[in-house]
């Protein structure tokens, strides 16, 4: 079992910046893939990044060059860094484990946190 608890969301203006992070507990094997979706209100959660253990990491297409994943393994964390900000960011940012082998997924998600951007 894994638990997952986000924090480092808030309020920002437009063109700000800030850091996400997820401590996972529990047990996190090394192949365990780390990461970030979003939902905004009314839209379906969708993938903003994901980092394999080795370092190895998947960007939404729209979010290459602003946001940044990171993973330290040996705390069981995983950090998005967001940076210049846009009102459609605006969103519940969502930790998630995602473990696989042969012909099976499970993910763990975190409680989500909310990220608010507005003048």
């Amino acid at each position: 079992q894994v638990q997952l608890v986000e924090s480092g969301g808030g309020l920002v203006q437009p063109g700000g910046s800030l850091r996400l992070s997820c401590a996972a507990s529990g047990s996190i094997f090394s192949p365990d893939v780390m990461g970030w979706y979003r939902q905004a209100p009314g839209k379906q959660r969708e993938l903003v990044a994901t980092i394999t253990s080795g370092g190895s990491t998947n960007y939404a297409d729209s979010l290459k060059g602003r946001f940044t994943i990171s993973r330290d393994n040996a705390k069981n964390t995983v950090y998005l860094q967001m940076n210049n900000l846009k009102p459609e960011d605006t969103a519940v940012y969502y930790c998630n484990v995602a473990r696989g082998g042969m012909g099976y997924r499970i993910d763990y998600w975190g409680q989500g946190t909310q990220v608010t951007v507005s003048s």
